[in-house]
């Protein structure tokens, strides 16, 4: 791993999450608004910071449930940062705590593309579980820190410990059901569709993280993007122009990389009307 020597004893919690998420297209969430509120948004409100606190509180339990049974190392990332690279024997799990990380698979043409995207709270490195290989590779797109535990120890520990090994089957069970949906989203729904469905995901992944949803930081490429919704970099572009001129959302700068979802409702029933559509024209 690249430029990660630098440790740090103490633990950044200002980023609360919980371990893996599946996709849902139901997610409802007021924006916030720093103007007046009427009694009901401010109750909706008064809910959300009180699932903020819950999964601030969440985040802290399984780091606390890690660090109590296994030896973990704090790493800091920066930028760019290789965690591990496919081909590489697989020793070590590394859980997030804080950043955003890339995940690259192999084409058969022998490219790389992107293949996923991991929060705080994901697990990284269970691609090499059955082989004792790494079956991709895995960048920080920003600075950050994992906590990296020798999967050995892990297993001992968590023989030992049940609430342990139901952690981290768990984890392994939320990514096979995120790559479930995933894959179900990229191959019944158009490009547009795919698009407004990555927002979402991406929307989901903050809610679970106690985070607002409104605002979004796209900090992936659109070719990245592209490479993980299969499909060019042109129509992630076309697409998320269409959602703004639809009025879902709107780019806050220049470089279109912040997003406001103005109506998280909207974006949702897009992808399910899409959804609903081409299975009729399947029928």
């Amino acid at each position: 791993m690249n430029n990660t020597a630098n440790y740090r004893q103490g633990i950044d919690f200002e980023s609360p999450t919980v371990s893996n998420f599946p996709l849902h297209r139901t997610l409802r969430v007021t924006p916030q608004s720093s103007g007046p509120t009427t009694a009901g948004h401010q109750d909706i409100l008064h809910v959300e910071a009180n699932n903020r606190t819950e999964g601030l509180y969440q985040w802290r339990k399984s780091l606390d449930l890690i660090a109590r049974y296994v030896p973990v190392t704090k790493c800091k990332v920066a930028t760019n940062d290789q965690i591990y690279v496919c081909g590489q024997s697989f020793k070590t799990l590394h859980l997030i705590n804080s950043g955003l990380f890339k995940i690259l698979s192999l084409a058969p043409d022998g490219r790389e593309r992107s293949a996923d995207f991991f929060f705080e709270g994901d697990w990284l490195g269970f691609d090499g579980m059955a082989t004792g290989q790494h079956s991709c590779s895995t960048i920080a797109l920003d600075i950050g820190e994992i906590w990296a535990v020798q999967y050995d120890s892990l297993m001992q520990a968590a023989v030992k410990e049940p609430l342990l090994l139901r952690h981290v089957l768990g984890a392994v069970g939320g990514q096979l059901a995120r790559n479930r949906d995933i894959t179900l989203s990229i191959g019944t729904l158009s490009a547009e569709a795919k698009v407004a469905d990555f927002l979402l995901m991406w929307a989901n992944s903050l809610a679970k993280r106690g985070r607002r949803t409104d605002q979004i930081n796209i900090r992936q490429s659109r070719a990245d993007i592209g490479d993980f919704l299969g499909i060019r970099l042109e129509s992630v572009s076309r697409s998320l122009s269409k959602l703004a001129q639809c009025g879902i959302i709107a780019f806050k700068d220049r470089g279109r990389r912040d997003i406001s979802i103005l109506d998280l409702n909207a974006l949702s029933e897009f992808v399910q009307k899409d959804s609903e559509t081409r299975q009729n024209e399947l029928h």
